[in-house]
């Protein structure tokens, strides 16, 4: 051990004369240690947040969707577009979709909106999405056996909660296509069908759980009026990361009036906002750390004006102005140590328990989300620790210059 450290290391235990330092030193690591606590729990809930919502997004939803311009969202030649979009290197899976809105009515006296999507019943490697993983009972095979229906549908469990279906049951939903004109009223009236529900799903992810109906694609072409035609193409691809830069290879190839949407893009204004929230709440907790700087600067500088007489004397015994600068330097970073290892400690291991246990619920009609969700990352703790380690380091820079610029004779003399 160094002479400057061992010195430090007095100078930072406690005597009768200078406990008030002492107590000041305490409450500068407090500081820090809330700092850096602070600092990683909300980078990881932020993070978790990114990530949990990314992964319920990609459950009901594709990588990346083929569509068309126009206000008409259909595809008539699908079965071209699907085999191009199969020959496409880093596609696995691609399957046609219809997606339509709709009216479910459970025989009460109302009925409320839906979304109506048309998927292929393969549930196996095939599928593009992993909904089929999300099944509270049934599948997506819609086998209907109850009598005078129209065929099967799924429904998300908080849809299915408020309408108070279980499978088995039956629903009336109101397509917006197919309605015909009655001269004897002067209206158009609305098709109505008769669907057995034949699987309930849970996805964790609000808006699917609320509002989706799901159905075979060719049953949705015929709900939704679209004939031998669907709404786009939907493509799982090796990488998630890589959807965009899939979605333009395959623009490339099938030209206008096609367009490919990767989930990223879908939901752009989402994760925007979110990771601008997690920059915004960095940095404002990162002024919790500058506070205990400041606390380290006010300290060091009260123990230079405490141990003036004895920084005199150690200069008179030939130590140099640079050692006495180490000195405060090293006792200013140990300060930063303890406070940062023990916010260390203490952040992960409350924002583990956070995320493990779910202790903290979130109303998923505002939020998306049922409960707070954390994902630690090492680059992100390690980023927290470098910046408390830092920042200690460089609040030494003042109160130790000043105590290395103390001339010996006057020190000594200083009452």
């Amino acid at each position: 051990m160094s002479v400057e450290l061992w010195i430090a290391g007095r100078y930072m235990r406690s005597r009768r004369a200078s406990r008030f330092v002492s107590l000041i030193t305490l409450i500068a690591i407090a500081g820090v240690t809330l700092g850096v606590t602070a600092l990683i729990v909300v980078i990881g809930v932020m993070s978790g947040l990114q990530k949990d919502l990314r992964e319920k997004i990609l459950i009901a939803n594709p990588h990346l969707r083929v569509l068309t311009y126009g206000e008409g969202l259909r595809i008539d030649d699908w079965q071209r577009v699907l085999g191009v979009v199969r020959r496409q290197p880093q596609v696995v899976a691609a399957a046609p979709f219809v997606l339509t809105q709709g009216l479910v009515s459970a025989g009460h006296d109302y009925a409320e909106g839906v979304a109506v999507i048309g998927l292929e019943q393969d549930t196996g490697r095939a599928a593009v999405t992993g909904l089929a993983r999300s099944f509270l009972s049934g599948d997506l095979r819609f086998a209907a056996t109850a009598p005078n229906v129209d065929g099967g549908v799924v429904l998300g469990q908080r849809l299915a909660g408020r309408l108070d279906v279980l499978p088995g049951s039956v629903v009336t939903l109101i397509s917006p296509a197919g309605s015909s004109f009655n001269p004897a009223i002067g209206a158009f009236v609305p098709r109505y069908w008769r669907f057995e529900v034949t699987g309930i799903f849970e996805t964790g992810m609000y808006e699917y759980d609320n509002t989706y109906v799901v159905m075979s694609r060719p049953m949705a072409q015929r709900f939704a009026g679209l004939g031998a035609a669907v709404t786009g193409i939907e493509v799982r691809v090796t990488d998630p990361w890589h959807a965009a830069d899939v979605a333009r290879e395959i623009e490339a190839k099938l030209g206008y009036p096609y367009r490919a949407m990767d989930w990223s893009t879908q939901n752009a204004s989402l994760f925007s906002a979110l990771k601008l929230e997690k920059l915004a709440m960095a940095v404002i907790l990162l002024l919790i750390v500058l506070v205990a700087a400041f606390n380290i600067v006010s300290t060091l500088t009260m123990a230079v004006g405490d141990r003036t007489k004895e920084i005199g004397i150690l200069r008179a015994m030939g130590m140099t102005a640079a050692q006495i600068r180490r000195i405060f330097v090293a006792q200013g970073v140990v300060v930063g140590v303890i406070g940062t290892v023990a916010g260390t400690v203490l952040g992960v291991g409350l924002a583990t328990a956070v995320g493990r246990y779910r202790l903290i619920p979130l109303d998923p009609t505002v939020y998306f989300i049922d409960h707070l969700p954390v994902s630690l990352a090492l680059r992100d703790v390690a980023a927290v620790v470098v910046a408390s380690l830092v920042i200690a380091t460089l609040a030494t820079v003042y109160p130790s210059t000043q105590a290395a610029k103390l001339a010996p004779v006057e020190a000594i003399r200083h009452e």
